[in-house]
C-alpha cells in the first residue's frame, strides 16, 4: 500500500491522461476548458499533499515529510497562477491549444518527483520529467522565430545538463556502491576521508542542478528563453521550476552529501558570489523587462544559494523562506508583463510602462511594490527574505557572502527603482488594454502577498522550520 504515499503525483498524473484524452476528442476549441480541468487538477494535487502522510515509498526512492509537502505547494501554487497567466494570452496571441495546459501537468509531476525524490535515478527521472514539456512549452509559439530558438537553445543546453548529472550519478555509484540518498549519507559517515571519484561526482551533479535554477556560470541560456518564450511561459519558467530544482539541490546537499560539505560548500559560494554579482550588474543596460528579469532572478538565486552554503537550521530556513517569497513577487511581476497590452499587441519594453501611474494606478502600484520587493526595500516581502539569508551568513562568519550580497542589492536597486521613475515621472505613451479577469486576481493575490506579509509572517516561517528539521533529521 506504499502507493499511496504518492498518492498527490498519481492522482495528478491520471488526471493530465484523462484531460488529454477529452481534448483529443471534440472538434472545437477546447483550451478554455482544459485549463478550467488543469486548474482543478492542480488544486487536488494540491490538497492530497496537504494530506500526505510521512514516510518512505518504492525501495526508498520516494520520501514525503513536511519538507516535500512545504515545496510542492509552493510548485502547484506556480504552476496554477502561471495558467492563470496564460488563459487570455494564449488566446489573443493565437497559441490557444489544448495541450498547454496539459505540459504544464506533466511538468508539475516531474517538480513534484524532484522534490520526493530520495535516490539518484529518482532525481534523474522527476528531472527529465519537468524538462522535457519545459523544451516544448519555451517553443510553443512555434510562428515565432523568438520563441523557437528559445526552444532549441533551452533544449540542447538542458540536454549537456542532464549528461552532466547521469556522468556525475555513474561516479557517485561507482565509488559508493549506492545510489539511494539514505545509503550514501551512511557510508559518506562511516568514511574517513572521501574518495576523489566522488567529489568529482559531486561537482558535475551541482553544475547539472545549477543549470536548472540559471546560476553563474551555468546562466547563458536564461536571458535568450526568457525573452524568446510566450511570456506566461516565462513566468512559469522564472517560478515553479526554479522552486523544485532548489529543492532537490537542498535536500541532496543537506542529506546524502552532509557529510562531504567540506567538499562542496567552497563551490556554493563562488557560484552564489558569481550568481549576485551578474544578477546586479548584468542588469544595468536592459531595456527589455523580461531579459532585465532573467538577470534578476539569476540574482536572486545567488542569494537563495547563500543559505544553502551557510547551511545549519538557520541557514536552509533563509533559502525556503526566500523561496516562497521570490515565487509570489516574480509572478505578479510577470502578471504585469502578460497585461502590457496596446491595441492587441503585446509589449515588453520598460518605455512601454512610462506614465502607468496615472493611466492605471491600480496596476502601477502593483508593479512598484514587486519592484520595491525585489530590490529588498522594507517593508515588503523581498526585504525579510534577503534578511533572512544574511543574518545566518554573518553569524556564521561568511562576511564575503554577506558583503556581496549586500552591495549586489545597493546596485540592483538601480534598476528596479528606475521602473518605477518611468512609471510615475515620465509621460504617459498611452493606455494598456484591458486587464483579462484572471491576471487582476494573480495581481492582487501576489501584490496582497508580496506588500503584506510582514504583517503575518508567522505562518511560512513555521512550515519553513517544520520542513528545514525534517530535512535535516532525515540528513
Amino acid at each position: 500500500m506504499e502507493w499511496k504515499l504518492a498518492l498527490p503525483e498519481i492522482a495528478l498524473a491520471i488526471s493530465a491522461l484523462i484531460i488529454l484524452v477529452a481534448g483529443v476528442i471534440p472538434k472545437r476549441d477546447t483550451s478554455f476548458g482544459v485549463t478550467m480541468a488543469s486548474l482543478g487538477a492542480l488544486l487536488l494535487a494540491g490538497g492530497l499533499t496537504l494530506a500526505q502522510g510521512e514516510g518512505s515509498a518504492f525501495g526508498g526512492q520516494y520520501v514525503a515529510d513536511s519538507f516535500s509537502t512545504f515545496m510542492k505547494l509552493l510548485a502547484i501554487a506556480g504552476a496554477a497562477l502561471g495558467l492563470m497567466l496564460a488563459l487570455d494570452w494564449n488566446t489573443k496571441q493565437g497559441i490557444a491549444r489544448f495541450e498547454f495546459p496539459i505540459l504544464v501537468l506533466l511538468a508539475t509531476i516531474g517538480m513534484m518527483v524532484m522534490i520526493s525524490a530520495n535516490d539518484l535515478m529518482a532525481l534523474y527521472m522527476g528531472l527529465e520529467l519537468l524538462s522535457l514539456p519545459l523544451y516544448v512549452l519555451a517553443a510553443f509559439h512555434r510562428d515565432s522565430g523568438r520563441a523557437t530558438e528559445a526552444g532549441l537553445k533551452y533544449f540542447i543546453l538542458g540536454s549537456l545538463a542532464s549528461g552532466l548529472l547521469l556522468y556525475g550519478a555513474s561516479l557517485v555509484y561507482g565509488f559508493a556502491g549506492t545510489t539511494n540518498f539514505d545509503r550514501l549519507a551512511d557510508a559518506f559517515s562511516a568514511q574517513q576521508g572521501i574518495s576523489a571519484g566522488v567529489v568529482v561526482g559531486i561537482v558535475f551533479i551541482i553544475a547539472a542542478l545549477c543549470f536548472k535554477i540559471s546560476a553563474v556560470p551555468f546562466h547563458m541560456w536564461t536571458p535568450d528563453v526568457y525573452e524568446g518564450a510566450p511570456t506566461p511561459v516565462t513566468a512559469f519558467f522564472a517560478s515553479a521550476p526554479k522552486v523544485a530544482a532548489v529543492a532537490l539541490l537542498t535536500r541532496v546537499l543537506a542529506g546524502p552529501f552532509g557529510d562531504t560539505v567540506a567538499q562542496w560548500q567552497q563551490v556554493i559560494v563562488l557560484v552564489s558570489l558569481l550568481s549576485m554579482v551578474m544578477g546586479a550588474f548584468a542588469a544595468l543596460g536592459q531595456r527589455n523587462i523580461k531579459r532585465l528579469m532573467a538577470y534578476s532572478s539569476i540574482g536572486h538565486i545567488g542569494f537563495t544559494l547563500m543559505g544553502l552554503a551557510v547551511g545549519g537550521e538557520s541557514g536552509l530556513r533563509g533559502v525556503l523562506v526566500y523561496m516562497a517569497i521570490y515565487l509570489f513577487m516574480n509572478l505578479g511581476t510577470f502578471a504585469v508583463l502578460v497585461a502590457m497590452r496596446r491595441d492587441g499587441r503585446a509589449l515588453e519594453g520598460i518605455d512601454d510602462l512610462a506614465g502607468l501611474g496615472r493611466t492605471d494606478p491600480g496596476m502601477a502600484l502593483a508593479m512598484a511594490i514587486f519592484m520595491f520587493s525585489m530590490a529588498g526595500v522594507p517593508p515588503m516581502a523581498g526585504f525579510f527574505g534577503k534578511l533572512y539569508v544574511l543574518l545566518p551568513a554573518i553569524e556564521q562568519g561568511f562576511w564575503v557572502l554577506a558583503v556581496v550580497g549586500v552591495l549586489s542589492s545597493v546596485v540592483s536597486a538601480y534598476y528596479y527603482l528606475r521602473v518605477i521613475k518611468v512609471m510615475y515621472f515620465d509621460a504617459p505613451v498611452g493606455a494598456f488594454d484591458a486587464r483579462p479577469a484572471a491576471v487582476s486576481v494573480v495581481l492582487a493575490g501576489t501584490g496582497l502577498f508580496t506588500g503584506f506579509m510582514f504583517l503575518f509572517p508567522a505562518p511560512i516561517l513555521a512550515a519553513a522550520r517544520s520542513a528545514v528539521v525534517a530535512i535535516l533529521g532525515a540528513g
